[in-house]
């Protein structure tokens, strides 16, 4: 029996993805904005510029060792309530803003509130589901992370940076709200003996006509003794999961999903669209959240590898064809002194450009459509399926680091790699990685289509 108020529990938690996607998308309309404003104080050069949109990755890496401390120390519920605190606070300190340090310390706090909701809120979905619509709902995640990407690239063609600061911490605190009313997950409960309490937050998220008892016993099954000893990550049950999840936080970034996603405005104006440059980021945002959508819809019926391996061969080849592009257009690019991909494009030889750009417009919608159908949103939902019960925590925190540094260094690097192995070279080698997800995903990825937590562990034991 399908129970609304299941919806109801992935609804208030998802609001956590959703300020996070909100905090992702914030920097995309703000940097112009303070790059050009009146106060000296507060404006960036292009340097600072690259550090108010990259320090949320670093503490979002922080916040990801905190989640995992956190999610097994004081449970799911209580995490997810705890950092709308970082959230309000770091925007507080956005808003309030006399300097460009105060704009750093604030976009750490709303990055490591960011840290702690990637890794609880798909272990608390993947808690409270059942096995049927797990995959869906799992996959809400990213694209409530999407939705706020581009719902802050929409707010800020109208708004100022304070004001949007003061729209985006508002979903943070509806989620403290809603949350508030929310059971803990039953797993958590029974791995600290509090087996009323499980039942109650059963019938809360099953109904009152299915068997609790019967539910019950099968999780008791799987929750072992209490705490987790360094001596067990020599056991395959607890250590092969792990690599899994790792490798899999690690291909997501290296895809190159940040660095295509943070010059998709230059592209768009290099391929001669008469788009402003948030209006392509808007464009942009919009292809995610359709294909994420669509991806949470059909995620149940074929299976988590079936749209990885979509994804990935979507991904590969057009990042080859992003290469492509960029060698015809820069047939010369060794020579330049500059290794500004965007300066060079621009003194590229007139004719090929325009006569080739809508390869390149092609290239970027099918690889960010391909990206939200696989790579996007099934790494989040894997990890919060195949962790053993007793070392989710720590197992959760250590992708989630994976993920923040991979990005935070894909991002700040982009520009040296492209001095280093030019353009062309760059997306190749992105194209080479996806290449190798897909294989990765065929030899060591299980899949978890259909299959109860208890099963999985199994599986791995």
């Amino acid at each position: 029996v399908q129970n609304k108020k299941l919806y109801l529990a992935t609804f208030a938690a998802v609001l956590g993805p959703l300020s996070f996607g909100f905090v992702l998308g914030y920097s995309s309309p703000v940097i112009p904005e303070l790059r050009n404003i009146n106060d000296p104080e507060l404006r960036l050069d292009s340097n600072q510029a690259s550090w108010f949109g990259s320090l949320v990755t670093l503490g979002a890496a922080a916040g990801g060792i905190l989640g995992g401390y956190l999610v097994d120390k004081v449970g799911r519920k209580l995490s997810l309530m705890l950092c709308s605190v970082p959230y309000v606070f770091g925007y507080i300190v956005i808003i309030s803003a006399q300097n460009v340090w105060m704009l750093y310390f604030g976009r750490m706090l709303t990055g490591l509130a960011s840290g702690i909701t990637s890794l609880v809120v798909p272990v608390y979905i993947s808690e409270v589901s059942h096995p049927k619509v797990r995959g869906m709902l799992g996959s809400c995640v990213q694209l409530m992370v999407v939705t706020g990407i581009l719902g802050a690239y929409v707010a800020g063609i109208t708004l100022k940076w304070r004001w949007l600061a003061v729209l985006c911490s508002f979903p943070s605190c509806i989620m403290l709200l809603f949350m508030s009313f929310m059971p803990e997950t039953p797993r958590f409960l029974l791995n600290q003996n509090k087996r009323l309490e499980a039942i109650a937050s059963l019938c809360f998220l099953r109904g009152p006509y299915v068997d609790h008892e019967w539910e019950c016993r099968q999780i008791e099954a799987s929750v072992q003794e209490e705490g987790l000893n360094f001596s067990e990550f020599k056991n395959p049950s607890i250590y092969r999961p792990v690599l899994i999840g790792v490798a899999l936080m690690f291909f997501q970034q290296v895809t190159g999903i940040n660095a295509v996603m943070f010059y998709a405005e230059t592209i768009f104006e290099d391929a001669n669209f008469k788009v402003i440059g948030v209006m392509a980021s808007v464009v942009v945002g919009s292809i995610q959240v359709c294909f994420t959508a669509v991806a949470a819809l059909i995620i149940d019926k074929t299976g988590r590898k079936v749209l990885l391996y979509i994804s990935g061969i979507i991904m590969a080849l057009s990042t080859a064809l992003f290469g492509l592009y960029f060698k015809m257009v820069l047939p010369n690019q060794n020579n330049s002194p500059n290794p500004d991909v965007w300066f060079t494009l621009n003194s590229a030889s007139p004719g090929t450009e325009s006569s080739i750009s809508w390869l390149a417009v092609v290239s970027l919608g099918l690889f960010v459509a391909g990206f939200a159908l696989g790579w996007g949103p099934i790494p989040w939902l894997v990890i919060s399926e195949i962790f053993p019960l007793k070392a989710r925590g720590i197992s959760s925190g250590a992708c989630v680091l994976t993920n923040w540094i991979m990005a935070f260094l894909v991002t700040k690097e982009f520009h040296d790699f492209i001095g280093f192995l030019t353009s062309y070279g760059t997306f190749w080698l992105f194209s080479a990685f996806c290449c190798l997800s897909v294989t990765f995903t065929a030899f060591y990825v299980p899949e978890t289509k259909g299959q109860t937590l208890e099963q999985i562990e199994a599986y791995f034991r």
